[in-house]
């Protein structure tokens, strides 16, 4: 069996980011096939209950230009949930220009939402990916991020 949420949707972004040739699938299709791939029930129904919150949520975290420009302070239980490396990866990302605050504010939503109680770079890396890959027009903060996440020798941020 596999063993967390995130699990289930690195497996579905993998399955389905290169598939533009046939429609999405159904819930029904994704819980059957997800279940096949040996995840327990209660891990896909999180799973997607989780991806419903990413693009619910997009409205939610608006900005105007006072705000724009920013600093994020995060919260106790925030701190608490995403380390100092993890923290500086999401700082280093919005400064080069991959995310947008808005953007931030989702990754940092669904990061706390995986409920797992040790988050790292990597799995930040992963959901900054599917954040990115939700949102019309972010194709080219995509490849950006793609490229960090593949690029092996890329391992110290500043």
């Amino acid at each position: 069996m596999k063993e967390n949420v995130l699990d289930v949707l690195m497996y579905l972004f993998e399955t389905y980011v290169d598939t533009e040739d046939e429609p999405e699938p159904d819930q029904n299709e994704l819980r059957l096939e997800l279940s096949q791939a040996g995840f327990a029930d209660t891990e896909i129904d999180r799973a997607l209950h989780w991806l419903d919150g990413l693009t619910e949520n997009y409205q939610l975290f608006r900005h105007n230009q006072e705000t724009a420009n920013g600093t994020r302070i995060y919260n106790d239980m925030e701190c608490a949930r995403l380390d100092s490396q993890c923290r500086g990866f999401i700082t280093y990302i919005e400064q080069i220009g991959i995310l947008s605050p808005p953007q931030r504010e989702i990754l940092i939503d669904r990061l706390l939402a995986l409920e797992s109680p040790d988050i790292d770079v990597e799995q930040v890396k992963w959901v900054v990916l599917m954040v990115l890959f939700s949102q019309p027009g972010q194709e080219i903060a995509y490849a950006r991020m793609e490229d960090l996440v593949f690029d092996e020798s890329n391992t110290q941020f500043h």
